[in-house]
């Protein structure tokens, strides 16, 4: 059983890497950095087609990351 999950957490680990890598960046310098974040702040910039299922990707993996690793040291720990 924890082998198994070790190997999960490795893949869940090598898939959320991928999924960041892959999405584009949000801001382009400094003028980006000022008003990107009140223009997604309100909405402005919606996220379509594969920037959403990315963003919704990664958010997914990060939350399996996150039980997993706090699962496999349960294991590890007793």
């Amino acid at each position: 059983m924890e082998l198994f999950l070790k190997v999960l957490l490795v893949i869940v680990c090598v898939g959320l890497i991928a999924a960041v890598l892959l999405q584009k960046g949000k801001s382009a310098g400094l003028s980006g950095a000022i008003s990107g974040g009140a223009e997604h702040l309100f909405g402005k910039q919606k996220a379509r087609g594969m920037d959403l299922f990315l963003s919704r990707l990664t958010i997914a993996l990060a939350v399996l990351f996150i039980i997993l690793s706090t699962t496999v040291a349960y294991f590890v720990r007793s």
